[in-house]
């Protein structure tokens, strides 16, 4: 796993690089969340290939119970893939998510960092 850190206006985003699952319980979450590549960042960019693809099927409570981690310590997270394939659920999910304020799906990178550095 690489981070990389990108920075606008004091806030710092960690873009998570691999190819590897990165995040497939939710003790993987708070791992990356304490990790000191992130070098205090508080937003982070993860690529869909770097989660479990169990995540995506809402019925196994594994997406809640992860994403749960990132709100309760007040961690921004986006999620970037394609997510044309996504099950009516999934999409349903993915539309209400990002009309929030703390996790949000993007199909690309750019999407992502605009994001969050929108994000209060």
């Amino acid at each position: 796993m690489k981070t990389i850190i990108c920075e606008q206006d004091g806030q710092k985003i960690g873009r998570v690089v691999g190819d590897e699952i990165i995040i497939g319980k939710e003790q993987d979450a708070l791992d990356l969340m304490v990790d000191p590549q992130l070098q205090g960042a508080r937003r982070i960019i993860v690529d869909r290939k770097n989660i479990v693809p169990e995540f995506f099927d809402l019925s196994t409570r594994i997406a809640g119970s992860i994403l749960q981690k990132f709100v309760t310590y007040q961690m921004k997270l986006a999620i970037v893939g394609d997510f044309s394939d996504a099950s009516k659920t999934l999409k349903d999910f993915i539309y209400e998510t990002n009309r929030g304020n703390q996790i949000f799906f993007a199909n690309d990178t750019r999407t992502a960092k605009r994001m969050l550095f929108a994000a209060k």
